[in-house]
């Protein structure tokens, strides 16, 4: 037997992220990076579409240009530059196998519900998300956001867990277009309900394959399925020539790739363009909406924040078995921290509000184990910033298949609640139900809980519920009468 000493980089990696402490290992915590970065670069391209064609109240685009797309480099590039620099300091930090970048959702509500006011522009726009993760900074300092979620009861957290893994399973479904928005139905099959185009063939390639490596136990499975649909839709764009499903804001052809089209780049590397960090201007917003209605917007963007990320740490904890024995995630305070400072780096950086992605749980799925992994997704984050074309490259078509199959994983847990007890399992189906069908893991959290308060009060056991669980429950009925309230206000 050896008896010489590892390497003193490997040893100290090793003790700085307890990485064999939580039975993984480097190459592991490494290949889940990867993994996690794969299933969230779509952002890099999909936020800068989502901001860079809406006016502001003053008839300005987010990074300049006239509207022709000619803005979206800038845009892209900061949307790297602060998912890389935060998703590093969630692996540092706190240590959390969880990624950041720009939240979907929250920058469309900043693109059309915020910075479209009239009169209002994109730096104030941004001062006001940077005022949204101040507060939840302070929220998080003060103890509230951790008491918070502690006053959940386990199986409401754990219907949390299942319903997060039913929202990604559909977020996979819908964007590899496998399932679409239907012609008289919400949904459908495919086109016309059927399935139609060599996009969705790449997508049941990459799934049949994750399910035959898993099966397999082959490691690094998804990393493998992953980079294999991606060469196939490389090899079948070049030969069919297939081309993007949206020009120019308009959908011209449903059987084509959804959103990036998978070629091979002309260049890899280009200089990027970070102009837009630090244009913020911190009071305007108050100025050019009024008091009331700048309040009521970070109220808004607070509380869609506040609870998507704990859902979201809860669901990745479970399924890196990082969680205490009161179902929440070992240091949750720095993992809320840093999530807090994401939201505000956001607005610094100019592309809105940033926070937790589900998608992290991707990398768990695959192995990783510690933050070891946030730190790998960050830096090449980092590096998407100089090579944009290559980020590119990977369609949605063969990532997707990762989300569908961490849904199945994360489904697994629907065993630990009692569906016998209408106590809990009509908040627990409401939750889970909820986060997919109305597409917002907030909304899910938000109806579950009220529901539960509900059915506790009509059962007369108010001594149970604790005293922060009645504020939560508060907070949520503001959120959901959002718009009677601005309606009294006379805000739009």
């Amino acid at each position: 037997m050896s008896t010489s000493a590892p390497p003193a980089a490997a040893s100290g990696i090793d003790r700085f992220f307890k990485i064999s402490e939580r039975g993984s290992t480097v190459s592991r915590e490494v290949r889940g990076g990867f993994v996690t970065f794969f299933t969230m670069a779509y952002i890099i391209a999909l936020n800068p579409l989502i901001l860079g064609f809406v006016k502001d109240g003053t008839g300005q685009f987010l990074g300049g240009g006239p509207g022709d797309g000619s803005n979206l480099s800038v845009i892209a590039a900061c949307t790297a530059l602060v998912a890389g620099v935060m998703s590093i300091a969630m692996g540092m930090f706190a240590n959390f196998p969880m990624s950041i970048a720009a939240g979907l959702g929250l920058n469309a509500f900043v693109a059309y519900g915020v910075a479209a006011l009239p009169d209002m522009t994109w730096q104030a726009a941004m001062g006001l998300v940077v005022w949204e993760g101040i507060l939840i900074l302070l929220l998080v300092v003060s103890g509230f956001r951790v008491a918070a979620f502690r006053a959940l009861p386990q199986q409401m957290k754990t219907a949390i867990s299942v319903g997060i893994g039913m929202f990604i399973a559909f977020i996979g479904v819908f964007d590899s277009g496998f399932s679409r928005a239907g012609s008289g139905t919400p949904v459908q099959l495919g086109v016309d309900g059927r399935l139609q185009g060599w996009p969705i063939v790449v997508f049941i390639f990459g799934f049949l394959l994750l399910v035959a490596l898993s099966v397999r136990k082959v490691t690094g499975a998804m990393l493998i399925a992953i980079v294999s649909a991606t060469v196939l839709a490389i090899i079948i764009e070049a030969v069919a020539n297939i081309g993007p499903r949206t020009v120019g804001g308009k959908e011209t052809n449903p059987r084509t790739w959804s959103l990036n089209v998978p070629k091979v780049p002309d260049t890899v590397v280009q200089t990027p363009d970070f102009s837009l960090v630090g244009h913020v201007d911190m009071f305007g917003g108050f100025a050019k909406a009024g008091v009331i209605a700048a309040v009521l917007i970070i109220f808004s963007l607070v509380l869609a924040d506040f609870f998507d990320t704990m859902g979201t740490m809860t669901a990745i904890g479970a399924k890196a078995d990082l969680l205490d024995k009161d179902g929440i995630p070992v240091d949750s305070q720095k993992i809320l921290v840093v999530d807090s400072v994401a939201a505000a780096a956001g607005g610094l950086g100019g592309v809105s509000s940033n926070t937790a992605y589900i998608e992290s749980a991707a990398g768990v799925g695959d192995g990783a184990r510690t933050g070891l992994a946030s730190v790998v997704t960050g830096v090449l984050f980092l590096l998407a910033t100089f090579a944009a074309p290559l980020v590119e490259v990977i369609p949605h078509e063969a990532a997707a298949p990762a989300l569908v199959f961490v849904g199945f994983l994360m489904m697994q847990e629907v065993g630990d609640i009692d569906w016998r007890d209408i106590e809990i399992a009509l908040p627990a189906f409401l939750t889970i139900a909820l986060m997919p069908f109305t597409y917002s893991i907030t909304v899910g959290i938000g109806v579950g809980t009220l529901t539960y308060l509900a059915i506790k009060v009509i059962r007369g056991k108010w001594s149970q519920i604790p005293v922060v669980l009645w504020i939560i429950s508060a907070c949520f009925v503001l959120y959901f009468a959002i718009d009677p309230i601005r309606q009294v206000f006379g805000v739009n």
